[in-house]
């Protein structure tokens, strides 16, 4: 079926997201993720699969992948595009989804002018970190962290 990525900016979009975003978040509660809608830089962006045939139609049809990211400036790496969120709901993963958002956040990127795209894999996801690498993302250090 034919496919539409665009940036979720409404109530309604964010209803059908944050289901989706909790299944990689579970443990952030509903309120805590709908705030980064109003982080500066975060963009979210969801990936539709278009009811029927027709690609010109006005609905968007059912979202089944999301992303969330922001554009940053960082001495390693310059600019690129820092993937914070990136989930294919659950039971239509392994379906291409992930690798269509994937390579079209790269388009979108690279139209801004970014010369990397970067993510942090959590350690023990194996399928996520295989996915990645399968796509041609290379590990690059480690995210270190302590809480504040």
């Amino acid at each position: 079926m034919p496919t539409r990525v665009r940036e979720v900016t409404t109530d309604e979009g964010w209803d059908e997201a944050v289901p989706i975003i909790r299944q990689l978040w579970s443990d952030a509660d509903e309120e805590f993720v709908r705030g980064w809608r109003d982080e500066e830089d975060y963009r979210l962006f969801g990936l539709y699969e278009r009811d029927g045939d027709a690609t010109d139609a006005p609905e968007p049809g059912t979202l089944v992948a999301v992303a969330g990211v922001s554009i940053q400036r960082v001495l390693h790496h310059e600019r690129h595009l820092w993937v914070h969120d990136f989930v294919v709901d659950d039971p239509r993963r392994g379906e291409g989804f992930g690798r269509e958002l994937l390579e079209w956040l790269g388009e979108w990127a690279r139209d801004r002018d970014c010369e990397n795209l970067a993510l942090a894999c959590r350690d023990g996801n194996d399928a996520g970190r295989a996915f990645y690498e399968a796509e041609g993302l290379e590990a690059w250090g480690q995210v270190m962290e302590r809480g504040l």
